[in-house]
């Protein structure tokens, strides 16, 4: 990120105050290495297993899933980020405009709750790195003390990155990026020479419904990340190119998400157990050459870290919008802790990972979904958000509206979560209406969730708009890059 009026790689301490234009001097093009970095996950290997294995697609239907997912989950990432650059602050900040006071604190609980099972999943992915490369290198045994000693070295290391600001976070994911080339290079080398291709391009068409639905499986990831969105484009000017955040959003992740879920459909022809390990991690060391296991995992280890350092990052302006009155890099350690507890449970106690990931996944996408359809819809309408009304949580507010609701974004929100429920199937719960019908059997859930309450927030009276627009002549020039 540019530098602004606090030093670069220091202690970020802006919190949900909107950021003021002399300080909002970022480019659009540094949102690249920001979603490349948000997707570096050994469990888009997985995924890209399962779609062969699990939703039996060939692998031409895989690369239609690859592409398609990331268009479709980052393309929002990318819409909703420009309310970032309209606001100039975090997105459940902006969103008090949009559900009120008081009203924003039902759906910012969900996602921060949400973000508990998504970072847990990610240390616990990361910890499985570090034990697995211990094994490798070292012949050290997995054991419990081990398990929660590096399960709280990462979720320090997670806490210590995202506790310094967008400066620090920003800072790695430049880096993460070169180091996701190398990788790639050395998984394709191997996989070029080591690949039975005739059997991989040999295998028959998969249904239509199981491609649909893995498009949502994998879009789901980046559908967690889109009320995140502003956070990492409030430091841009409110003349930056709206269409150069949403390009970037869509490259940085697609130039990730494509070959990560390819290279797992490939691998899982001649190795279907990587589908449904209970270990992913490991059970990839235990399937590559040890000149490619040991990068991989490293770089594993540093993806993870770095999405859950991101995941942390806005956490801790959630907790804030819902009233922790401490400084942002505090309110992160609250995540941290969770995240701990969370993740010592699921490796000590939980008999499937990969079962429980895809369960959270599903109801996950539903969760988020019903924000991104409100908060989407409002933006149709709505061109400035007012900055002191933003943080005044008063009844003096602009934002107050009815007793600190505002009637019609929260009434859509429990209407569009309660819809997309009802379509959605996972293996903690399946919704009345997941059978006999082309939506649950496509796993189009989190689209009904996003379309019901967009639609319905369209349809009904919302107060007007008393705020003044700010002044953009005062905001800085940028590039369209």
């Amino acid at each position: 990120m540019s530098k602004t009026a606090e030093s670069e790689g220091a202690l970020e301490t802006r919190g949900i105050e909107p950021v003021p234009g002399a300080e909002r001097t970022a480019k659009t093009r540094e949102l690249f290495p920001t979603w490349v970095a948000a997707n570096i996950s050994v469990l888009l290997l997985t995924m890209g297993a399962s779609l062969v294995v699990a939703y039996k697609l060939n692998f031409w239907q895989a690369v239609v899933v690859a592409v398609a997912a990331p268009v479709v989950s980052y393309g929002l990432v990318g819409l909703i980020g420009i309310a970032g650059k309209r606001g100039g602050a975090p997105g459940m900040a902006l969103s008090r405009a949009v559900f009120g006071q008081r009203g924003n604190l039902l759906p910012g609980s969900l996602i921060w709750v949400a973000r508990w099972g998504w970072e847990t999943i990610n240390a616990v992915t990361g910890a499985y790195a570090v034990l697995t490369v211990l094994d490798i290198l070292f012949g050290i045994e997995q054991n419990d003390v081990l398990v929660i000693v590096t399960l709280l070295l990462f979720v320090v290391a997670t806490f210590a990155i995202s506790g310094l600001g967008i400066n620090a976070v920003q800072k790695c994911n430049k880096y993460a990026t070169y180091l996701f080339g190398l990788f790639t290079a050395l998984v394709l080398i191997f996989l070029i020479v080591d690949t039975d291709w005739s059997e991989v391009f040999g295998r028959p068409a998969g249904q239509t419904s199981l491609m649909v639905a893995g498009i949502g499986l994998i879009a789901a990831g980046g559908v967690s990340w889109i009320p995140a969105s502003p956070d990492f484009t409030r430091y841009l000017p409110r003349t930056a190119s709206s269409k150069a955040i949403v390009r970037n959003s869509i490259g940085g992740a697609g130039i990730v998400v494509l070959p990560m879920v390819l290279m797992g459909a490939v691998m899982a022809v001649s190795t279907p157990d990587l589908a449904s390990a209970a270990d992913p991690v490991s059970f990839l060391g235990e399937i590559l050459p040890m000149w490619i296991a040991v990068p991989y995992l490293l770089i594993a280890l540093v993806g993870m870290l770095l999405i859950n350092a991101m995941s942390m990052y806005s956490a801790g302006f959630t907790a804030q919008t819902l009233g922790f009155k401490v400084p942002r890099h505090w309110a992160v350690s609250v995540n941290a802790v969770i995240s701990l507890v969370f993740g010592g449970i699921l490796m000590l106690v939980a008999t499937s990972f990969m079962g429980s990931f895809i369960a959270f996944l599903s109801l996950l996408a539903v969760a988020f979904s019903a924000w991104v359809g409100v908060f989407g819809a409002d933006m149709f309408t709505r061109k400035h958000y007012d900055a002191a009304a933003l943080v005044d949580t008063t009844r003096a507010s602009a934002y107050w509206y009815k007793g600190g609701f505002a009637p019609a974004a929260v009434a859509s929100w429990a209407v569009g979560l309660g819809a997309g429920l009802l379509f959605t199937t996972s293996d903690w719960f399946t919704g009345p209406l997941a059978s006999n019908n082309f939506i649950g059997e496509y796993g189009l859930g989190w689209v009904v969730t996003i379309v019901v309450s967009g639609l319905l927030y369209l349809a009904l009276p919302k107060p007007a708009d008393t705020t003044t627009a700010p002044d953009e002549s005062k905001e800085p020039a940028t590039l369209a890059v």
